[in-house]
């Protein structure tokens, strides 16, 4: 797999290169009302999941190891499923 500690902070939106929340961003979660909190809180796990998904394909893709590449067969059809309820829930909103 290819280093990407030279990729510098690339972001996003206000999501950073692996998914992770800017500090505005956790500010903004944990003074949000309740129902703005769970959106944003969908929102940004989203994002993180679809960052996990983007990792395992490139593993998969380019992996080497057997068991790694099934460990990321396996998290790329979990986070896809936990995408997909949180999508559900922010439809529902």
């Amino acid at each position: 797999m290819d280093d990407m500690g030279d990729m510098g902070d690339m972001e996003m939106g206000n999501m950073d290169m692996n998914g992770m929340m800017s500090a505005d961003d956790m500010a903004a979660l944990e003074n949000a009302a309740p129902d703005d909190a769970a959106r944003l809180f969908l929102e940004g796990m989203t994002v993180h999941h679809e960052g996990a998904i983007e990792m395992a394909e490139q593993e998969v893709d380019e992996g080497s190891a057997p068991e790694a590449i099934d460990l990321a067969k396996t998290i790329i059809d979990a986070q896809q499923d936990e995408i997909d309820q949180m999508e559900e829930l922010l439809d529902t909103a």
